[in-house]
């Protein structure tokens, strides 16, 4: 698949967990890791924007494209 997800990466940088961030955007924390793994087949446009409100970021700050 080429679009990377770095929602860990972010995480990482914002030092917060899995469960806390899940409880943040509102989705279980399985869900959030599919998300977080790459295993999602879409994502919502709403969790995208509850996930950089919560992380502080941008879009292209979790998802990239490599070719």
């Amino acid at each position: 698949m080429p679009v990377v997800v770095d929602i860990d990466v972010m995480m990482a940088r914002r030092k917060i967990g899995v469960g806390e961030l899940a409880e943040r955007i509102g989705i279980t924390p399985t869900n959030l890791a599919v998300l977080k793994n790459g295993r999602a087949k879409a994502v919502r446009f709403t969790t995208l924007d509850a996930l950089c409100e919560a992380l502080d970021c941008q879009p292209g700050d979790l998802l990239r494209w490599e070719p």
